[in-house]
């Protein structure tokens, strides 16, 4: 039991930032309103396929270091749940700007940019079932991923910086500060971006299990 503790905290802080997403009070601001609460949900889904992908990178780095076929595994397992992490933070933040901006995609520069960091790791998953010798297919991978992690760093959070941005935080668009992202707001963000990103990471170590398995079972 006491290794699966952080299965438990991250379960744990998920059911209560969900419930007290919905629950507790939150800021009255023009324009927001309630759809404010959508940060406990689309912002979460992005700090956890950012921490995904940072876990893939690491372990194309360690395969191209000593060629354990393992590491290549956990690259591609974490990758999978960090695209659905990247797919849910896009249609969450969708549904935020129909009801702020009066669209769903308005082709805001960091939305442009957010879609065109997850093609890329699309396109990771497209090359590694493109090529069919294991070997060339974990090292071409590995050097990919290595490649898109800081082209997606750039594409979220340098580029939209330098033009203006709907989003908060972006080309002079002011971010969420002490006065909408006050101290009631804070107890539910912060337990729910530590919690997806703990769930994100359990499914991932499942993932892992269940294709070492198959992989064991076809040898």
């Amino acid at each position: 039991m006491y290794k699966n503790w952080w299965k438990i905290l991250g379960a744990l802080l998920v059911i209560y930032s969900t419930i007290a997403g919905f629950l507790s009070s939150v800021p009255e601001l023009p324009i927001l309103h309630e759809s404010i609460r959508n940060l406990y949900f689309h912002v979460p889904m992005w700090f956890g396929m950012i921490v995904l992908f940072s876990v893939s990178v690491y372990h194309s780095i360690k395969f191209l270091s000593n060629g354990n076929p393992e590491h290549d595994l956990k690259a591609v397992e974490s990758i999978n749940v960090g695209v659905v992490y990247g797919i849910l933070g896009i249609v969450t933040g969708a549904i935020w700007a129909k009801f702020t901006w009066g669209q769903a995609w308005s082709f805001d520069v960091k939305q442009n940019f957010a879609a065109i960091a997850l093609l890329l790791y699309f396109a990771y998953l497209v090359l590694r079932n493109a090529i069919d010798e294991e070997q060339n297919r974990a090292k071409i991978s590995a050097i990919y991923n290595i490649f898109a992690f800081p082209m997606m760093v750039v594409l979220l959070f340098v580029l939209p910086r330098l033009s203006d941005s709907l989003h908060p935080g972006n080309g002079g668009n002011p971010g969420f500060n002490s006065y909408d992202l006050d101290s009631r707001m804070r107890a539910v963000f912060y337990p729910a971006c530590l919690g997806w990103i703990l769930i994100g990471y359990w499914i991932y170590t499942i993932l892992y299990r269940v294709r070492s398995l198959e992989k064991k079972n076809t040898l």
